[in-house]
């Protein structure tokens, strides 16, 4: 008999106003999350140069399973950093290239201790005076022995 009136006032709560705004409540909070996840598909997917639409679909049809799908099968760079990838790699190379001496008369490689160009024998430095280590034909001073030239 106790039991009866024990869950006569649990069904009591049930049938309350209460316990449907409540669940109206989770439905909400519910449709709104999926919704997010719709935005924040089409949004990543326009990022990752996607069809974006599609995959906003089929998050919207599909639910959280769509999400699922799209999360595995998305590309996993940005294009945002694979054109920074690309740049940087360019940057590099310039970088490299600019490292190698070449003769200002010949356009031939030269290494940075030769005095004079061996393709054309274009003058690229001049020996120190004490020292005789390579000096750029501008400078005054050596930076190794501090001899004037």
């Amino acid at each position: 008999m106790d039991f009866l009136k024990y869950f006569e006032n649990i069904m009591d709560f049930f049938r309350s106003p209460v316990w449907k705004y409540m669940i109206y409540g989770i439905i909400f909070i519910l449709i709104v999350v999926w919704l997010s996840f719709v935005y924040w598909t089409y949004r990543d997917a326009r990022l990752r140069n996607t069809s974006a639409l599609f995959w906003a679909l089929m998050v919207f049809v599909l639910n959280y399973l769509g999400l699922i799908i799209y999360l595995i099968i998305r590309p996993p760079e940005y294009i945002e950093d694979v054109v920074e990838r690309d740049l940087e790699i360019k940057r590099m190379e310039i970088l490299l290239a600019s490292a190698i001496s070449r003769c200002p008369a010949c356009g031939k490689e030269t290494k940075d201790d030769f005095i004079i160009c061996p393709a054309c024998r274009k003058k690229l430095k001049k020996p120190c005076v004490q020292c005789e280590k390579p000096l750029n034909l501008e400078w005054k001073v050596c930076p190794f022995c501090k001899s004037e030239q």
